[in-house]
């Protein structure tokens, strides 16, 4: 079954650690993130396609890089991005970023019509268990894959280590990176207000 094999990757991809650093692999790297085999696991679960992902084509603070979508055909390009949306950066092998997903998974539930999650698979050569890993944490909001660090070429400001936040706000200003490890969906509604100006708790007008 794949995803009980996944779930052998999920070990193979090491312990899971209490940090992660965000550093390139050092081998020629060449990953597919989008096999059959993968498609389907993300499809069975319930994982969103990057399809649902806001794009208008407006350049924003982001790197003008295409991203492949993570257990699906296609890709992003990363600068056309329509804010606001929070984009967590995140890895199989990341035990904090474990522990936050299920926490930004409600807020995407909540609030993601209003503030869109977006993954980052980030320097993860396992996109079997990074699916693996999602499917466990109830995950249904859509990621990309940067699994051999396109992003480093560029000269985007990036966390030192897993998970980290960058936020991109409605006129495409993009926030420095913010330390993850949230726990509730509550913490992220407060960095929402914060880095975007947002508050999600206002109550509409009658």
């Amino acid at each position: 079954m794949r995803l009980r094999a996944a779930a052998v990757a999920l070990l193979a991809a090491g312990v899971l650690l209490t940090g992660c650093d965000s550093v390139a692999p050092s081998f020629a790297c060449k990953v597919e993130v989008d096999s059959a085999d993968l498609v389907d696991d993300r499809e069975a679960a319930g994982i969103a396609s990057c399809r649902s992902i806001p794009a208008t084509g407006a350049d924003t603070g982001l790197p003008a890089v295409d991203l492949d979508c993570l257990g699906e055909k296609g890709s992003v390009r990363l600068d056309a991005i329509e804010g606001p949306a929070v984009l967590n950066f995140w890895a199989s092998n990341c035990g904090p970023c474990r522990k936050e997903m299920p926490a930004l998974q409600e807020f995407y539930a909540a609030h993601g019509d209003q503030v869109p999650v977006i993954g980052v698979n980030y320097l993860d050569t396992y996109p079997g268990a990074a699916i693996e890993l999602a499917r466990m944490s109830g995950v249904t909001y859509p990621s990309l894959a940067d699994a051999c660090g396109d992003l480093q070429k560029t000269d985007a400001e990036l966390g030192a280590g897993l998970p980290f936040f960058l936020f991109v706000s409605a006129d495409g200003t993009v926030s420095r990176p913010h330390l993850g490890g949230v726990t509730t969906a509550d913490e992220v509604v407060a960095l929402v207000r914060e880095e975007l100006g947002i508050d999600l708790t206002a109550k509409a007008a009658p």
